[in-house]
């Protein structure tokens, strides 16, 4: 019997729903995603399609823009299974997310599949039985606006990415990619750095008096002497490193310091005046899905990506709303929810008299959906729906989520802020004064719920209560000891996930949806690293960013990529025409459109050698310093000298004395070993992209076969490596022999250090030397102890101690040197049998220190 035929993205989200509605009510399937998109190249555009550049691009920029859309291999199974589930359907409901792309997967399931039956679109932003029975009874049309808007940004996107990607791939060193908005964020991380270089430290020394009274001890820092001001860090200028011209300070040097210490040590000191000032600290409103991927990475250190992985999970078992909005509205019934919440968990005194109303400020903000919140009519609370989570991420997530929205809800937090004037008299008569502040919680409202996090520690710390005693003009206090320090100024922060994601969203580049694959992009691209959290830019990036500033510098100006996104807002609210925009960004409104910029006559006038050069500065003789980056990597350059720059050397690190030392250190070229006896070859011990290693023979011209190759182990260096040394390592890997099972068991120095493989297990080994000692007995006795879960067990091997290592996308390098023979094998939960033997097939490759992996693309 014909039943109605509900058509969601994804199978989590289809069994949710399924769950409510019941399989012998209706049936719902999975469209997996996109059914239909622009051909990835002329191999798969349609042979209708005869045109060599609309086959190329997907676009037809001649013909009003029109896409060509073709249905993916991959995807070809999944329509099959959707037009066989459209011949028993009585109707039609179009489930898909209600924003953009999902308004564009309705109109492409509608336009692909052709129903004979009724077609109706159903939206709802959480999933729960109630919401569901709502939009069943309350279906609409499809909104063209939407779908028209999510086109124009696709083939805006192509257009962008196709043609500027063969740009940089032809003209920056390394880069094999550009995007609308990966490129913006590339620039403003190489800003960033090029802050950081330019950075000059100051140092300035202050006194600290550590003081007691009323039986309380605290603390009070230098503010005056004789009315001037001493110089904290703000009063210098981070380009010179001297203080600001207009700074009416007195620095203090180390001598100063301790010398006015001295002079002040037999002097009492009495408070002069003290002021307390009431305060009230409110709620932060509750998410949107910037400042989701913000909180969850400063609280729980989640990526962005690893944020909505996780939310969309949440979401899809119906246990949050829909994590895709900028909005920071509650619902009247999720706000009546909050405050029963409130009111049964912490009391009335916690509840505001009416509900909190919040109003966002982000630029070009659309508050098309309801903020982040837990679903449902209860506010359900962590313990609540822990037993329902599948995972800790799920259920540390949720935490985060139900306490920012509850807090939303709950009154301000009363404060109140001291701040204590003290004074003494040197022994020379100068007259100094002493400051100490300090913040007592009168009430802490919201806090008794939530928090926020800062990116700036110093900041977080300020924040915290301290509690000074209760002091009184004219009295004297006792004095434990004054402590001059010195402190050193700091160049600007690298971006995190956290504030570069805050960052785009308040000059309005790309939308919040984008930033976790925008993030994604620079890591696996090679445009940038992580240190810790902080996202370090590479050389690549430096090269494609001086490429785009200099030639094309309207496409990663902040205020034009801004405006191309409030047009493409504009087109989903009805107030413009995809078609006209798309005109003037590629054929020119009063200057030269993309197409213009594209064509031979102007690529021809890009030297790559200018734009691939980065200017460091100048050594003592007055010869300049550059980098010149390559495909597969930079190198430092003095005239005709040049050395290979480590890939875990930062940009900001490579100093002029740095550069002079690498230089140094290739300009003895490859250091001669001896022969190795087996095979007659010359052994040497060089320099990479990836440290020092050795290498058995000389790469021969026009070979596509590397030779071997290995890094040098801990403690040994170019300078005092041995033959036998050498030999040792080039032996690598080394089979230990077979275990009682008949399974070979190898022993390797991977990504993270020394270990052993059998079949598809390994286990990590405490020392390099074990490489070369371990036995069978002592192997199986390794692998006799189960593995310890996470990245420190078996699955992941350990990084050598002292080692450091640089992770872009997932690929991971040894400080110590260029990669092992053979690579550790990693392998993440759920990963197929295939996938892992693949991998393990590899452990036996001699890799290339100077490898890269070339990847193009059109995302944004």
């Amino acid at each position: 019997m014909p039943r109605p035929l509900v058509i969601v993205e994804s199978p989590a989200k289809a069994k949710t729903i399924e769950k409510f509605i019941g399989r012998d009510r209706m049936r719902v399937i999975a469209s997996y995603g996109h059914v239909r998109d622009l051909p990835t190249g002329a191999k798969d555009a349609p042979k209708s399609v005869t045109d060599k550049a609309v086959r190329r691009l997907g676009v037809d920029v001649n013909n009003h823009f029109t896409p060509i859309y073709v249905v993916p291999e991959r995807k070809r199974k999944q329509v099959r299974e959707l037009r066989d589930a459209l011949r028993d359907a009585s109707e039609v409901y179009l489930a898909t997310d209600e924003d953009r792309e999902g308004e564009a997967i309705s109109w492409h399931l509608l336009e692909l599949l052709q129903p004979k039956v009724p077609v109706k679109r159903m939206v709802f932003h959480e999933i729960t039985a109630q919401a569901i029975e709502t939009a069943l009874a309350n279906p609409r049309d499809l909104d063209m606006k939407l779908v028209e808007a999510q086109e124009g940004r696709r083939v805006l996107d192509r257009l962008f990415g196709y043609e500027m990607s063969l740009v940089t791939r032809r003209r920056a060193g390394g880069a094999r990619s550009a995007g609308r908005v990966q490129s913006v964020a590339a620039r403003m991380l190489v800003e960033r750095e090029r802050s950081r270089i330019a950075f000059r430290a100051a140092t300035y020394w202050d006194i600290e008096a550590d003081l007691f009274a009323h039986g309380i001890r605290f603390s009070a820092r230098l503010d005056a002497i004789d009315g001037v001001r001493p110089a904290t860090g703000k009063d210098f200028d981070p380009a010179t490193g001297q203080l600001a011209t207009k700074a009416k300070v007195l620095l203090l040097d180390e001598t100063t310091a301790r010398a006015l210490t001295q002079r002040l040590l037999p002097a009492p000191v009495k408070v002069v005046s003290v002021e307390t000032k009431p305060g009230t600290e409110r709620p932060r409103p509750p998410f949107t899905t910037s400042t989701l991927q913000q909180e969850a990475g400063r609280k729980l250190n989640f990526s962005s990506a690893r944020t909505m992985s996780i939310a969309q999970k949440l979401y899809e078992s119906g246990h949050i709303t829909y994590m895709r909005t900028d909005s920071t509205n509650l619902s009247t019934q999720a706000i009546s929810a909050a405050r029963n919440r409130i009111k049964s968990l912490y009391g009335n005194e916690y509840l505001p008299a009416s509900p909190r109303a919040y109003r966002g400020k982000v630029k070009n903000a659309q508050e098309a959906h309801e903020a982040i919140r837990p679903a449902g009519e209860e506010m359900r609370t962590p313990d609540d729906v822990s037993g329902e989570l599948s995972s800790s991420d799920e259920r540390r997530l949720y935490d985060l989520i139900w306490k920012r929205t509850v807090a939303s809800q709950m009154v301000d937090a009363r404060t109140s802020r001291v701040q204590a004037v003290l004074a003494a008299i040197s022994n020379s008569d100068e007259q100094v004064e002493f400051k100490a502040t300090g913040k007592t919680i009168i009430f802490p409202g919201y806090q008794r719920a939530y928090v926020e996090g800062a990116d700036d520690p110093s900041s977080e710390l300020e924040d915290k209560e301290r509690i000074l005693p209760e002091l009184v003009e004219g009295e004297e206090v006792t004095v434990n000891g004054l402590t001059p320090s010195g402190h050193t100024t700091q160049p600007p922060a690298r971006f995190t996930e956290a504030s570069l994601v805050k960052e785009l969203e308040e000059k309005g580049i790309g939308r919040p949806s984008t930033y976790a694959s925008v993030i994604e992009t620079l890591l696996r691209r090679d445009y940038a690293t992580k240190k810790g959290s902080a996202l370090v830019p590479t050389w690549t990036a430096f090269a494609k960013t001086q490429l785009l500033e200099q030639h094309f510098p309207h496409l990663v100006d902040y205020e034009f990529t801004a405006t191309m996104e409030e047009a493409l807002d504009s087109i989903a609210r009805g107030e413009g025409e995809s078609e006209k925009w798309l005109h003037s960004f590629w054929f020119g409104d009063g200057g030269p459109g993309l197409r213009d910029l594209i064509d031979e006559d102007h690529l021809a006038g890009i030297d790559p050698a200018i734009v691939n050069a980065i200017e460091i500065g100048s050594d003592a003789k007055g010869r300049a310093i550059i980098v010149r980056v390559w495909n597969n990597g930079a190198s430092v350059m003095c005239e005709e000298e040049r050395a290979p720059i480590p890939v875990d050397l930062a940009p900001d690190e490579l100093t002029i004395e740095k550069a002079e030392e690498l230089i140094a250190l290739g300009a003895g070229g490859p250091r001669e070993l001896g022969v190795d006896p087996e095979t007659g070859l010359v052994i040497f011990a060089m320099s990479g992209r990836f440290g020092p290693f050795v290498q058995l023979g000389e790469m021969a011209e026009k070979s596509k076969k590397k030779p071997k190759r290995g890094s040098l182990l801990a403690g040994m260096t170019i300078d005092s490596i041995t033959l036998p040394e050498a030999l040792k390592i080039l032996s690598l890997p080394r089979t230990v022999g077979v275990d009682s099972h008949g399974t070979e068991i190898v022993a390797l120095n991977g990504r993270y250090g020394p270990y052993l493989q059998k079949g598809t297990d390994s286990r990590t080994l405490d020392s390099e030397g074990e490489l070369f000692t371990i036995t069978v007995a002592g192997a199986e006795a390794i692998f006799a102890v189960p593995k310890r879960k996470g990245r420190a067990g078996g699955k992941w091997a350990k990084k050598k101690p002292g080692a450091k290592t640089t992770e872009r996308g997932g690929k991971k390098r040894s400080r110590s040197g260029a990669p092992a023979l053979g690579t550790a094998r990693v392998v993440a939960k759920g990963t197929s049998k295939k996938a892992r033997a693949a991998r393990e097939a590899s452990v036996k490759a001699n890799l290339d220190p100077t490898r890269r992996s070339s990847r193009s693309g059109d995302n944004p």
